[in-house]
């Protein structure tokens, strides 16, 4: 059994915004596993099914962010899991717009999210999946980009790229594993 978890806020106003990068991520990969994301579970929507033999779970928190931490952890409790065997996609700030890094475990750095669920689970220890945002101008508040929409259509365009590539890393987690996923996608073409 493997669970992939997107991050994200629920709710109209903040659909397609930088931080809804995971959920936007498991809208495609439900779309290419065929496992629709519409159950209630664990203070989450959540998406069951089969990938070959391994049998599978996407999940969005319904939480807000500042909470994923509670849905990570019943989630790990109600399918038994351990943190590795649990994929997080995740926005980051810190890494240039558009691109994608996997990560086999670290610390939450400066995003809440995260944040919450080393806090809920005491464990930084899983696998994630990081679609890099870009850093606010300065004239920014750091909230008001992280909820704030794509402003260009070439914008929109480099982060459906990078959803799409975050989509193909995480199938090759649940395929291949996370040294296969790390050597495959953090060397692969980035966007620009």
């Amino acid at each position: 059994m493997k669970a992939i978890v997107g991050l994200g806020n629920p709710g109209d106003q903040y659909a397609h915004t930088r931080h809804n990068a995971g959920f936007d991520t498991l809208d495609i990969l439900s779309a290419r596993l065929e496992i629709p994301i519409k159950k209630l579970k664990c203070h989450a929507v959540v998406g069951e099914g089969r990938v070959g033999e391994e049998r599978v779970a996407l999940i969005k928190p319904q939480t807000f962010m500042n909470l994923s931490g509670m849905t990570v952890s019943e989630a790990l409790s109600w399918y038994k899991l351990t943190p590795a065997d649990m994929l997080l996609i995740v926005d980051d700030i810190d890494l240039p717009f558009g691109q994608v890094r996997v990560r086999a475990k670290g610390g939450p750095g400066t995003h809440n999210g995260l944040r919450s669920i080393v806090q809920y689970t005491a464990s930084g220890d899983f696998p994630r999946v990081r679609i890099g945002m870009g850093t606010p101008p300065p004239e920014w508040d750091l909230a008001d980009y992280v909820l704030g929409h794509f402003d260009t259509q070439a914008a929109r365009e480099t982060a459906f790229s990078a959803y799409q590539l975050a989509a193909e890393a995480a199938e090759c987690w649940l395929a291949y594993g996370i040294d296969r996923a790390m050597n495959a996608y953090n060397r692969k073409g980035q966007h620009a």
